[in-house]
């Protein structure tokens, strides 16, 4: 099984920002694009608008989850960050997880 690796260099958030195709809904944010290699990156971000620490944190341990159960049916060769927003924190990782889904169907990047 291949491992998912983070996005970590802001040039690669400000590439998906600018580059990707985004979908939004009103507890997340998504943004796609295809990557040229055949792995799955992922970046999270939580702004302070979401919330004191805590809450950030959370929103980032709910998103990571549903991405993960999501994963086996992810395509591989794609880049994702995914936006928390200020409904994320009251959130379930299932609930997020439906979400992601209708996004990643949207974008093309489920199997």
């Amino acid at each position: 099984m291949d491992v998912i690796v983070p996005l970590t260099d802001n040039r690669d958030f400000r590439r998906l920002y600018t580059r990707g195709k985004s979908m939004v809904s009103p507890a997340l944010v998504t943004y796609v694009r295809k990557n040229r290699g055949e792995g799955v990156r992922v970046g999270i971000t939580t702004s302070k608008k979401v919330g004191n620490a805590v809450k950030r944190s959370r929103c980032r341990r709910v998103i990571r989850a549903a991405f993960r159960s999501l994963y086996p049916r992810v395509a591989p060769g794609y880049d994702f960050v995914f936006v928390a927003r200020g409904r994320t924190p009251f959130l379930k990782s299932t609930q997020i997880c439906r979400v992601m889904a209708a996004h990643l169907r949207e974008a093309g990047a489920l199997r």
